[in-house]
C-alpha cells in the first residue's frame, strides 16, 4: 500500500472512530436518561401496548444494553465493534418501525418524532460494523 493510500485509510479510520464515539455517547445518554427519568416502565408499557410480549423485560434489555454496550463500543474493542453496532442498529431499526415511521421523516420542523435521526444513527453504526467486519479469509490462510 502506498504512503498516501495508508494515510487516507488512517484518516477514514479516525473519521469512523469519531462517529463511533459520538454514537456510543448518545446511546449511553439515551439509556441513562430513561433510567434517571423513570422511563423504563412507561417504555415497557408502550411495548406491551404495541403487542410485544414481555414489554418491560424488553425495555430493561434495551436500557441495560445502552448502558453496558455503549461504553464498550466507545472504547473500540475491535472484536466487539461489529456485533455491538449490529445490535444497536437492530434496536434503533425496531424503534423506527414502532415509533418513528408513523410520525414521518422529520424529527422537528416539518414534523415531530420522525425517523431522520434514527436513520443517521443506524448509518453510522453500520459503517463501523462494515469497517470492522471480520475477514474470515485471513484466518484460513494461517
Amino acid at each position: 500500500m502506498s504512503r498516501s493510500a495508508a494515510a487516507s485509510a488512517g484518516r477514514a479510520d479516525v473519521a469512523l472512530a469519531v462517529l463511533r464515539i459520538l454514537v456510543a455517547t448518545l446511546a449511553f445518554v439515551h439509556g441513562l436518561a430513561r433510567v434517571l427519568g423513570d422511563g423504563v416502565a412507561p417504555f415497557g408499557a408502550f411495548l406491551d401496548g404495541a403487542g410485544l410480549p414481555y414489554g418491560l423485560a424488553i425495555a430493561w434489555f434495551v436500557t441495560l444494553f445502552e448502558l453496558v454496550a455503549a461504553p464498550l463500543l466507545l472504547l473500540g474493542f475491535r472484536r466487539l465493534i461489529t456485533p455491538l453496532s449490529l445490535v444497536f442498529a437492530s434496536i434503533y431499526g425496531c424503534g423506527i418501525v414502532l415509533v418513528h415511521w408513523p410520525a414521518g421523516w422529520f424529527v422537528v420542523g416539518a414534523g415531530r418524532n420522525g425517523m431522520e435521526y434514527s436513520v443517521l444513527l443506524i448509518a453510522c453504526l453500520l459503517a463501523n460494523a462494515w469497517r470492522w467486519w471480520p475477514d474470515f479469509t485471513q484466518r484460513r490462510k494461517r
